[in-house]
């Protein structure tokens, strides 16, 4: 445990040891705070539905270029080696770099909170605001991102280079969170759509984002997660 969480140390700290921290938390707030708000004023209603239809296809180019440096830098430098052959274990390795990216996400999305603070302070009087789909909405953003972080990690894990990494990352995300789209399941046959509808990404953020909050759908995020964090370990096991 002490050396997950030194790794997890070493991994959040590392991003702000360069611009690509500053880069990202500007630039996510700058645009997903500029268009939600651009709209929020002309809808005249009291809720964040925008903002969680908008940030799942942010995180899509988003994390795969936070994760992208984590198993891809370490092999351009020839650090893999060393660190390795350090006494700790490939499980480790990979839960603390994950962990350290998906504390740095989640910190990304604790600086959104101006926006629920928008809807409470602008709401009419005698107008109630639905804290279910608020709370159920950033609860999503952290399982979704964490799936997203597992997809980023993984993908790093195949290449040297960096943006590589990050294109197939992202594919892979963006493959996953539109396979439940209806027009993509408008081709495919009857008996399929249940299953590609649960492997959705999407349809399962959907969910928790309405304020339903289903023990299954967190079951899910964290058997996506659980899967490619496996698949992480198998190729670090065959490099070593």
């Amino acid at each position: 445990m002490q050396n997950t969480i030194a790794i997890v140390k070493k991994e959040f700290r590392g991003y702000f040891n360069t611009p690509l921290a500053y880069v990202f938390l500007v630039a996510f707030l700058i645009i997903t705070q500029w268009l939600v708000m651009r709209s929020y004023f002309l809808r005249e209603q009291a809720d964040l539905r925008p903002f969680f239809n908008l940030i799942p296809i942010v995180f899509i180019l988003f994390i795969p270029a936070i994760t992208m440096r984590l198993w891809a830098e370490e092999k351009k430098l020839g650090t893999i080696e060393t660190l390795m052959t350090s006494p700790v274990t490939d499980a480790q390795v990979i839960m603390g770099k994950f962990l350290g990216g998906w504390f740095f996400l989640i910190l990304a999305i604790l600086l959104t909170f101006a926006l629920p603070i928008v809807v409470l302070a602008t709401v009419k009087e005698g107008i109630g605001v639905d804290q279910g789909p608020i709370i159920g909405g950033y609860l999503g953003l952290v399982l979704l991102g964490g799936a997203y972080m597992s997809i980023g990690l993984f993908a790093s894990s195949l290449w040297d280079s960096q943006i590589a990494a990050w294109i197939v990352g992202s594919s892979i995300c963006f493959l996953l969170y539109m396979i439940g789209d209806p027009f993509g399941l408008f081709a495919l046959p009857q008996a399929l759509v249940p299953l590609f509808q649960y492997l959705s990404l999407s349809q399962h953020f959907e969910n928790i984002a309405r304020g339903v909050i289903d023990f299954s759908d967190i079951i899910y995020y964290f058997s996506v997660i659980f899967f490619f964090l496996f698949l992480n370990s198998c190729l670090i096991k065959r490099r070593s």
